[in-house]
């Protein structure tokens, strides 16, 4: 499970660990610094949870305004809707808005291989290329294919997963 930590911007104030909504309510509520006034904002901190689930609130800003729909996004989505939302955001420039976005609307092609050459590979054996015979295969240049998806395709890790991905 998912562990955030509310860190006050108040110095004189004391944070507070936190893994749902009703925790961050109730702690937050009875929290005064120094002077006994209430403290109202903080900055949120990933403390515990997957390794996706980091990357993916690095990517999305989580605030005190999202991290429910964060929680609970950690809880519903699956790893390739995770690494979809931390690509199109982190690497293509796309928004998301927590609240009322769908993972699976953004224009982002998602393949879990190691290169680009094991792309170029797979995108001959599925007859991207047209039906070429088994017995020239052989003679084909993937590094060269593979340069040239790089034109348009890009490599990363995420969570310690290799992607290769494309945004439309």
């Amino acid at each position: 499970m998912t562990e955030l930590f509310a860190q006050p911007y108040d110095i004189s104030a004391v944070g507070f660990y936190f893994r749902t909504e009703s925790e961050y309510a109730e702690q937050s509520a009875k929290l005064r610094n120094a002077a006994g006034c209430p403290v109202e904002e903080f900055e949120l901190q990933f403390i515990d949870g997957e390794s996706i689930d980091a990357k993916l609130f690095e990517a999305l800003g989580v605030n005190q305004c999202n991290f429910p729909q964060f929680l609970e996004a950690c809880d519903d989505w699956d790893d390739h809707q995770k690494r979809k939302v931390i690509i199109a955001v982190g690497e293509c420039g796309y928004s998301f808005d927590l609240t009322s976005g769908d993972p699976d609307d953004f224009d982002v092609d998602l393949y879990e291989i190691d290169s680009l050459r094991e792309l170029a590979e797979q995108f001959v054996d599925e007859g991207l290329f047209g039906d070429i015979p088994k017995r020239i295969r052989f003679y084909l240049d993937y590094d060269a294919i593979a340069r040239d998806l790089g034109m348009d395709y890009s490599e990363t890790i995420i969570a310690g997963t290799r992607l290769v991905y494309r945004c439309g």
